[in-house]
């Protein structure tokens, strides 16, 4: 039986310092299992300063050594730092005496010793970080690559995996019980020499050692959470892809974008390991999870640049066939791995260019010089690039379109569209790219979309929203890859607006001093003229029938609605008609799951069963959360009236209980599920029974709370009357296969499904064609200004996945 494995795989920025090491123990230890597999990197800039060392050693001995002894002192504080007792003292030994060791080389040194002296940073990253999971109760050995990988020195050396593979399993099977900590970048020849696999050489290592021990997955954690749509170093506004696919990240490493390199990305296509790309520094920020699928795409995802390319000249001259010497060179270049960058055919100038980086171009200079070319070969420097990426772009006529019009006043070499239509792209003369790409991606992708919130409502639900928003705002942005500002907080006579955006905590105490009164519509037009902002959305989380009302002219602003408000969703049907259609004919959105339910997802369901093909035939239930808690309370113990004074207090209610208590609100929500559901229902043929006597209608709000006496001797009478009968009161919602629709107080026996609620509990039975014998049955808490304010943020989520 193969032991399920991963493979976690840090480079240099993850392991810069003591800190850094810390935060890869705990990364270790709550993402790794005992038996899995850790490529490291050297940490920090170790590799740049060993390079500096050997060249230093060509020209001047004492910078050499002094080189060297930053280094040393580098390695020493690092095991200060992290290590204790006498696994700090066995580590200091093996430093003194390696470095001892590199303090004696003279030059010039053979290119087998040099790789040997290169590779230290891997093996002192190793040993460091299996001792420091040791110290931390987490098993784990250090492991010298060298031991099991096989590869000959090249420009781009490659893995042996036949002779490689029996070798690791071997290893493998001696370690089943403790992370193995193995060295990055490093293999070793038949002979027994070092071969380094080449610059983002230990990401490759990564891979092919995942793929050879047959790992699930192999997350490479870095300084960056992913693949972001430009470098965010140089564009301000790029957002983290989540999903990329495996094609498309080849085609963005072949242009030798810094997040991955090409070889890192061919063991995974020959394996059925996952890759995942996170950042060690913040491991919950994102991540880009490497998809291996080759659906169609539809333009641009990313764009990148790169500066120092050589392009490389070959003239072959007239009378020869170029097509066929063409061919052969590029085929030839690809099987040695020496594919160029990009390239451009003059046929009628007999002339290839092909575009390298440095780290490539004498390599492949040296291929083709070897391949005995009857040509003219130059090397020529002082080149930039410029790319976008993304399966379907040059198939795209708007990411063409818009690439070649940022490029027209630029020095350009050449551009080419590549036949997988995976990129564009631009070879220029030497030249700046930042702005460059800069403004590519804006083009392509427009800046990051700003979305003006107004909210109508600042009572108890809205200020339970203010709080959820301001504490949501910045995990909903990230997620969204969206900006949301509120701007206009919108009470019944006076408005707060301001374009630049409105602190939500500051709303409840400075509404007052800085709030305007306003006329009509005003604050609607005010807010569908705001600049600045790629959409608006009025959030209503009021009661107001003036308000619903406004829904039309909300929409001829061309701005998104949320409701908490159910009177325009249970009005006439012609007006419902009007403001869906008013909506819909702008490409807008009104969304309303709230207003039944709640943070329940009733709207949701009842919509999804009716477009999915089922038949909704009937729908009962307790709608309401505040008449659910009232009556569950209600065993005659205490008056009803007071009940309904502590629902108030509590802000169970409506502003106005009486809103709860005549049944309009139960009404309305059953006309709006009927409405959901496709069916044909108006209010007026909802048959209510208010729980208002005719005496308290008119009163104010105080008078009505001080004279609910006569409510609660009505009520008290029908509760003796159901207890004599072993029964409880419920206020039930029903709408009937016949189309009659109720609304009222029923008497049912204490074991009925409607019955046995928690307070403040909704319940809704769907019985439908698919559910008809065993109704589909959702419940959960249906009142109070938190659940009904996480509606709302609810909708704005799927408002934002919509836009």
């Amino acid at each position: 039986m193969t032991l399920s494995r991963q493979l976690h795989k840090f480079g240099g920025s993850s392991l810069a310092n003591a800190e850094c090491y810390q935060r890869v123990v705990k990364i270790l230890g709550q993402y790794s299992g005992d038996n899995d597999l850790v490529v490291v990197s050297a940490a920090g800039k170790t590799t740049n300063r060993l390079i500096e060392f050997l060249n230093a050693l060509d020209k001047d001995g004492r910078i050499a050594h002094e080189t060297l002894q930053s280094i040393r002192q580098f390695q020493t504080e690092l095991v200060e730092q992290l290590i204790d007792g006498e696994a700090k003292q066995q580590l200091i030994a093996q430093l003194d005496d390696e470095f001892s060791t590199l303090s004696e080389l003279q030059s010039p040194l053979l290119e087998s010793k040099k790789a040997i002296v290169l590779g230290h940073g891997e093996l002192w990253s190793s040993r460091l970080l299996a001792t420091l999971l040791c110290q931390h109760d987490l098993p784990a050995t250090a492991q010298d690559s060298r031991a099991f990988l096989r590869a000959e020195a090249g420009t781009q050396p490659e893995v042996n995996r036949g002779t490689s593979y029996p070798l690791l399993k071997e290893l493998l099977a001696q370690n089943t019980t403790q992370r193995i900590v193995i060295t990055g970048f490093m293999a070793q020849d038949e002979s027994g020499q070092t071969v380094l696999l080449g610059r983002n050489g230990s990401d490759y290592s990564a891979t092919v050692i995942g793929a050879l021990a047959e790992v699930d997955r192999v997350t490479i954690w870095s300084d960056v959470a992913g693949v972001y749509s430009a470098d965010p170093r140089v564009v301000a506004d790029t957002c983290l892809l989540p999903l990329l696919r495996l094609d498309e990240t080849s085609e963005l490493a072949r242009l030798a974008a810094p997040v991955l390199h090409s070889r890192t990305l061919q063991p995974v296509a020959q394996s059925c390991m996952d890759l995942h790309l996170r950042c060690s520094y913040e491991p919950e920020s994102g991540s880009t999870h490497i998809e291996r699928v080759l659906a169609s795409g539809r333009g641009a995802k990313i764009v990148t640049s790169l500066d120092d390319v050589l392009l490389i000249h070959i003239d072959f001259g007239s009378g020869h066939d170029f097509e066929r010497l063409q061919q052969n060179v590029l085929n030839g270049l690809k099987q040695a791995q020496l594919e160029p960058l990009t390239f451009e055919s003059q046929p009628d100038k007999h002339c290839l260019k092909l575009a390298y980086t440095t780290e490539i171009a004498n390599g492949a200079l040296n291929y083709i010089q070897d391949s005995a070319i009857d040509g003219e070969i130059k090397l020529k420097e002082g080149y930039s690039l410029v790319a976008a990426v993304g399966a379907g772009v040059t198939k795209n006529p708007n990411h063409c379109y818009s690439f070649y019009q940022q490029l027209k006043d630029a020095p350009v070499e050449f551009i080419t569209e590549t036949p997988s239509a995976l990129s564009l792209v631009a070879v220029l003369r030497k030249t700046d790219t930042t702005p460059l790409i800069q403004a590519i991606h804006s083009r392509l992708f427009q800046a990051q979309k700003r979305v003006a919130i107004a909210l109508c409502g600042k009572g108890n639900i809205g200020a339970s929203w203010l709080s959820l928003f301001e504490s949501q705002k910045e995990e909903l942005e990230r997620r969204q890859g969206m900006n949301f500002e509120l701007v206009a907080v919108v009470s019944s006579q006076t408005y707060w607006f301001d374009e630049s955006g409105i602190d939500a905590k500051s709303v409840i105490d400075k509404f007052d001093d800085e709030a305007t009164a306003y006329e009509g519509k005003e604050w609607i037009k005010r807010l569908g003229a705001i600049q600045g902002y790629d959409d608006a959305v009025v959030l209503d989380v009021t009661a107001s029938a003036e308000l619903a009302n406004r829904y039309l002219d909300i929409a001829k602003q061309g701005m998104h609605l949320i409701s908490a408000n159910k009177v325009a969703g249970s009005a006439s049907g012609d007006y419902y008609q009007q403001v869906q259609c008013a909506f819909a004919k702008i490409n807008r959105h009104w969304l309303y799951n709230a207003t039944v339910g709640a943070g329940l997802p009733i709207n949701y369901t009842v919509r999804d069963l009716t477009e999915s093909g089922d038949d909704i035939t009937a729908l009962s239930g307790i709608f309401s959360g505040t008449l659910s808690w009232l009556f569950q309370q209600f065993d005659g113990s205490v008056p009803f009236a007071e009940l309904v004074d502590l629902a108030w207090q509590q802000g169970l209610t409506e502003p106005d209980p009486r809103a709860d208590l005549d049944g309009s609100d139960v009404m309305r929500k059953l006309v709006i599920l009927a409405r959901e559901a496709g069916l044909t229902l108006e209010p007026e043929q909802v048959k209510v029974e208010s729980l208002v006597p005719e005496e308290l209608q008119s009163l104010t709000l105080d008078e009505f709370l001080d004279k609910g006496q006569l409510l609660s001797e009505i009520l008290q009478e029908r509760l003796e009357k159901a207890q004599q009968q072993g029964k409880v009161l419920r206020y039930v919602a029903r709408l009937d296969k016949d189309g009659s629709a109720t609304v009222g107080v029923e008497a049912l026996y204490k074991e009925h499904a409607l019955a046995n609620l928690l307070p403040c509990d909704n319940i809704f039975a769907i019985e439908s064609k698919w559910y008809k014998d065993n109704p589909l049955v959702i419940r959960g808490p249906g009142a109070g200004r938190d659940v009904t304010a996480g509606a709302i943020q609810s909708d704005l989520n799927r408002l934002a996945s919509l836009i």
